[in-house]
């Protein structure tokens, strides 16, 4: 056994055949020796134990191979093929990507971390906002802005290009998002599904409705008064100047008709007929389904009865004539002219051969009314009205006001369905829940129906005229809706007015054009939309009119606050003023200034106007001295010896030396002397010494001309 154990190490070194003689050797006396194991010790073989294990080592180095060798076009180092004695150490290869993968994140890192410099915003992009996303101070930004020549402030919006060059300049990237992108869905409803939440009527609901008629024609043609005979109350006694200010709506109940079923209810809305409230004349119309043109017999048609006239045919609504005041001689002698000039305009009476329904009416004395009203109920039956009863209701506002005591309230025609207490809904960007129903009478009622006017108590806000009301599900969606328009009515805002560039400043300064700046408070939301369009159709060639606020209610104080800040003059119609409203203008020194009938507020406006104008300046020539001497005067510098060559020279004048055809200076006289005495004034041909202010350099030959200048008080 000596001898194997020496040759052993020789014969590994030439080759491994020789290797296995002394390991069968070695098997063969272990299993010689194998009797004198026992059988329990057997199974405990550590040969046994080994193999699995063994495997097991093996299966990750195979497995890490094929990763390498898969790895290959990736890896250029490994792109050489590999020899099967290199599989072995493959877990030395191994720690070649994770050296690589540092580095690479490292390099990776700096140029763009994962989300840190991206700036995510939805329009409009506030400097304010813009700021906080990227953590620099705000004014960094308005001097980023200021250096690119715009000039906004920190609450003001900026274009989504200005935007991202002002990200890149400070390293980040902008994203744009849109608005209600990241919302959830599941429990917004988009703004377009929320407007036709009430699915549209079925035919085997629907059912006759009352018609919605409205009085139109030109101011002082008795439409007021043809509404008084109906409703037997009188209204104009109520009204300034015995003008209708606001859309009225009136529901008349009347006795039954015929026996075919015709509606017994009428409801009328009353609208002005003066110019200003045009667009309350047309939403009268947009909403009505007929109306009747009032036309005085005894006048004829006049601008506001065309006008009134078109709106009907623009709304694609019938129209019946109604003939007033044909209790006077002057109305039968020219009743014939007025049909004349209705069949002028295509409004042609059934008894001419046309188609327009005409009636003679002397609302004073109630001649006529019962005819009209017949026609009324001949025509809504040929249209066939119908509404569905008992859906959701929905319908238009007429007029919304703050109340006190109630808040905000608004008059609405029901138009679909039926509105109940409790209800919730939304009107415009606002909503609320219906706390309390008022009919036209002033009685309290728990619901209203198709063409029935009422006026709703509970509104989160004042909506505009004309809008659509909508019942909706419960207050949740119905606030839900709210808080999303009013955010879309912000951001339009925002967005709407022009960014003020350098360019745009020099511009405005460069303009001679004032801007007469106006907060409006009056009683109506219909008031209001009646006087700015009056101030649109003010001359604004010389002056601008900007009505910066315009709400409905009585002055505040910090209606006061506004107009100190802003420099604008408060108009006030029909409305009171707060008494801390009082003491606060009259502490800032800001004017208020009252209203009740629209045509001294619209004059007053004009007034304002035009006093706002800079007068214009006119210079008149008084006269011209020539210079003959220059004496010097060892105390006051020196003197000009002149002689006035035309007109005068006046002290008080202003004066310009000119040289050579080239004005020199320009200011005023300091002394003026004839001889040793001070006089206020030379004229032609007299020589006198003059001495200038602030200039002393006169030369043999100058001319000094004095001239006045005259201001002259401009008008629109």
């Amino acid at each position: 056994m000596a001898a194997v154990s020496k040759k052993t190490p020789s014969k590994k070194a030439e080759g491994g055949a020789t290797l296995e003689k002394p390991a069968r050797a070695k098997a063969a006396t272990t299993t010689a020796e194998k009797p004198t194991v026992t059988a329990a010790e057997k199974p405990k073989t550590p040969r046994a134990v080994k193999k699995p294990a063994a495997a097991k080592k093996e299966e990750p180095i195979i497995e890490k191979a094929v990763a390498i060798e898969e790895a290959k076009p990736a890896i250029p180092a490994l792109s050489a093929p590999v020899e099967p004695k290199a599989l072995p150490p493959a877990t030395e290869a191994a720690p070649a990507p994770k050296a690589i993968t540092p580095a690479l994140a490292a390099e990776i890192a700096k140029p763009k971390p994962p989300d840190d410099r991206i700036v995510h915003l939805k329009p409009p992009i506030i400097v304010k906002d813009l700021a906080a996303k990227m953590a620099v101070k705000p004014f960094q930004l308005i001097s980023d802005l200021m250096q690119m020549k715009i000039l906004v402030s920190i609450n003001q919006p900026v274009e989504a290009e200005v935007a991202r060059k002002l990200c890149e300049k400070h390293g980040f990237k902008l994203e744009l998002e849109r608005r209600g992108e990241h919302a959830p869905k599941p429990t917004e409803t988009p703004k377009t599904e929320v407007k036709v939440v009430a699915p549209a009527p079925r035919k085997e609901n629907l059912s006759s409705r009352p018609p919605v008629v409205t009085i139109m024609g030109h101011v002082d043609h008795g439409k007021t008064t043809l509404l008084d005979a109906i409703r037997k109350a009188n209204v104009v006694a109520g009204e300034a100047g015995g003008i209708t200010q606001h859309i009225g709506a009136y529901s008349v109940a009347l006795p039954a008709s015929d026996k075919k079923g015709a509606p017994k209810t009428i409801t009328f809305l009353d609208t002005p007929g003066h110019e200003a409230f045009t667009a309350m004349r047309a939403r009268g119309a947009n909403i009505t389904d007929l109306v009747i043109l009032v036309v005085a017999a005894s006048e004829g048609m006049m601008p506001q009865t065309i006008e009134a006239m078109n709106h009907a045919k623009a709304a694609g609504v019938p129209i019946i004539v109604a003939l007033t005041k044909m209790d006077l001689e002057a109305a039968q002698k020219m009743k014939d002219r007025v049909k004349k000039q209705l069949q002028e305009h295509e409004l042609a009476s059934e008894d001419w051969g046309g188609k327009t329904i005409t009636v003679e009416i002397a609302a004073t004395k109630k001649v006529g009314i019962d005819q009209l009203l017949e026609m009324i109920l001949l025509q809504a039956e040929v249209m066939e009205l119908k509404a569905e009863i008992d859906g959701p209701a929905r319908g238009n506002v007429i007029e919304a006001q703050v109340e006190s005591g109630r808040g905000p309230t608004a008059t609405v025609l029901v138009r679909q369905g039926k509105l109940r207490l409790g209800d919730s809904l939304i009107i415009g960007p606002h909503w609320g829940k219906v706390k309390a129903l008022i009919d036209d009478q002033g009685k309290m009622i728990k619901e209203a129906g198709p063409s029935m006017p009422v006026k709703i108590v509970g509104l989160s806000g004042v909506p505009l005229a004309g809008v659509e009301f909508q019942v909706m599900k419960s207050d949740v969606e119905a606030r839900e809706h709210s808080v999303r328009e009013q955010d879309s009515l912000r951001a339009e805002k925002l967005e709407g007015p022009k960014r003020l560039t350098l360019e745009d400043l020099l511009t405005t300064t460069s303009d001679n054009r004032k801007t007469l700046k106006l907060i409006l408070k009056a009683d109506v939301q219909g008031s209001i939309e009646a006087i700015q369009e009056s101030t649109t159709k003010l001359p604004k060639d010389k002056i601008n009119v900007d009505l910066i606020h315009a709400a409905v209610g009585p002055i505040s104080e910090s209606d006061v606050l506004l107009a100190t800040a802003s420099k604008a003059l408060i108009v006030g119609f029909q409305v009171k003023v707060d008494t801390g409203a009082a003491e606060a203008a009259k502490a800032q020194g800001v004017q208020i200034q009252l209203f009740r009938i629209i045509y001294e507020l619209i004059d007053a406006v004009r007034e304002f106007m035009g006093g706002m104008l800079d007068p214009e300046i006119k210079l008149t020539n008084l006269g011209t001295a020539e210079v003959k001497q220059v004496f010097d005067m060892s105390k006051g510098g020196n003197v000009a010896g002149c002689l006035v060559t035309n007109g005068r020279i006046d002290r008080k004048g202003r004066v310009r030396l000119v040289r050579r055809r080239n004005v020199i200076f320009e200011g005023s006289i300091q002394t003026l002397r004839r001889f040793q005495d001070d006089v206020s004034e030379v004229r032609t041909g007299l020589e006198c010494g003059i001495r200038l202010e602030g200039f002393n350099d006169y030369q043999p030959g100058d001319l000094i001309e004095v001239y006045q200048i005259e201001k002259i008080h401009q008008k629109l």
